[in-house]
């Protein structure tokens, strides 16, 4: 199961995220989160701390070795097809018995830009969407930038998350636009922080075209975790029972 996670930041994409990756690991799977945005979230949820944390597109060495090229210069000969297939458990942080990696940002630069640190990203995430022994269940950012045409026909399911607000929904409208581009044809919406019924029918009524799998509480409880930093795996909730809950629909959606 290769599930790619995205929606407007603030919508808890990362918390969701985390919390499926932590019930699929809890009930026996093999399953490697991978962290695909820049501004990265999803160590927070597993209490790793921040000075832990190093990007894979800002490690130097790694990048020259695999491609051939340091990173941050020019150049237009490098591999554009480095081995990656050792950095998973060399380069992956490591909760119990998740593996979590860290991408960090793609380099922007000006139109057709092919850096070594891209090529190195890419190939690796081809590896990880690939890779049939493990669950993947990536954390995109509000967009779907670190998935090409060639890897993202691997991915199973692209999960939006949304939040009851006009701007969340617009995201949405976005992602879905960007993934038909891409030929990602098998979408769902997981709609959070829902506190009333009029959240629940707004969603519904403005989101006429897209697969609902499921509604989830607005939880004070993760709120709390938040503002003290503590690690929302560690505990029981309402959001988490949500979650646990969503696993089964996952699956059905799937098969």
């Amino acid at each position: 199961m290769k599930l790619a996670i995205t929606g407007k930041g603030g919508a808890g994409k990362s918390t969701i995220a985390g919390l499926l990756i932590w019930h699929f690991a809890s009930d026996g799977f093999k399953v490697i989160g991978v962290d695909a945005d820049p501004d990265s979230n999803l160590p927070h949820i597993f209490g790793i701390p921040e000075k832990e944390v190093l990007p894979l597109a800002e490690m130097k060495d790694l990048i020259a070795e695999r491609t051939g090229v340091k990173s941050g210069t020019v150049s237009p000969l490098f591999k554009l097809n480095p081995r990656v297939d050792d950095i998973p458990e060399k380069y992956s942080l490591k909760y119990k018995n998740i593996k979590l990696l860290v991408m960090g940002g793609l380099k922007r630069g000006g139109s057709g830009c092919y850096c070594p640190e891209n090529a190195l990203l890419r190939s690796l995430m081809e590896h990880i969407l690939l890779k049939k022994e493990e669950i993947a269940v990536l954390d995109m950012e509000a967009g779907i930038e670190h998935l090409s045409r060639g890897t993202a026909k691997f991915v199973d399911l692209l999960i939006i998350v949304v939040e009851p607000t006009w701007l969340s929904l617009k995201t949405a409208f976005r992602i879905n636009k960007l993934a038909r581009d891409l030929g990602v044809n098998k979408l769902a919406v997981i709609a959070n922080k829902v506190a009333s019924q009029e959240d629940r029918e707004f969603i519904i009524s403005n989101l006429t075209d897209f697969k609902v799998l499921t509604f989830l509480p607005f939880d004070a409880r993760i709120k709390e975790a938040n503002m003290k930093e503590e690690p929302i795996v560690s505990f029981d909730s309402k959001l988490s029972r949500g979650i646990r809950m969503v696993r089964s629909k996952l699956e059905e959606e799937l098969n």
